[in-house]
C-alpha cells in the first residue's frame, strides 16, 4: 500500500508502507493493507507507519486521510522526523498553540460582526420609535 501526505503547497510524504497509525476525534486507529475504504477527518496528531520495519513520523495539523487501495492524507502543515519525541513536544505544541490562536482570532471577528450588528440593529429601531420610518 502507499501513502501519500499533501500540503497545499507540497507533496511531504509519497512511500510505499507496511502500515499506518493516526488519530481522528474517536481515537488512534491503524490501518493494513486490504483495509475497507475509509474516511475521517484527523486531529492535530503524530501519524506513523512502518516500513521494512523501520518506523517513520510526520505530525499532522489536522487534516482528511482516506484510505481506498492506498492512504491519502491532506493537511494544512506536515513535518516528518524520525524522532517521535522531537516532534510530539515541539512541533505538536506548536500545532497546538496556533490552533488555539485562529480560536481567539476567529472569536474576536464574531464578537466584532456580532457588536456591529446590535449596532445597527438598535439605530434603526431608535429611528423607527421617532417616527422616521413609515
Amino acid at each position: 500500500m502507499k501513502l501519500r501526505i499533501v500540503t497545499p503547497l507540497s507533496v511531504v510524504v509519497e512511500t510505499a508502507i507496511d502500515s499506518l497509525r493516526a488519530e481522528d476525534a474517536g481515537g488512534s486507529f491503524g490501518i493494513l493493507p486490504g483495509h475497507a475504504p475509509f474516511l475521517t477527518a484527523l486531529s492535530v496528531s503524530v501519524v506513523s507507519w512502518r516500513t521494512a520495519g523501520a518506523h517513520h513520523f510526520c505530525a499532522v495539523r489536522g487534516g482528511v486521510l482516506t484510505v481506498s487501495r492506498d492512504v491519502d492524507i491532506a493537511t494544512r502543515e506536515a513535518i516528518t522526523g524520525d524522532d517521535l519525541a522531537t516532534l510530539d513536544a515541539e512541533v505538536l505544541a506548536r500545532f497546538r498553540a496556533e490552533a488555539d490562536a485562529e480560536l481567539v482570532d476567529r472569536t474576536a471577528a464574531n464578537t466584532l460582526q456580532l457588536n456591529a450588528i446590535r449596532r445597527m440593529v438598535s439605530r434603526l429601531s431608535s429611528g423607527a420609535d421617532a417616527g422616521e420610518f413609515r
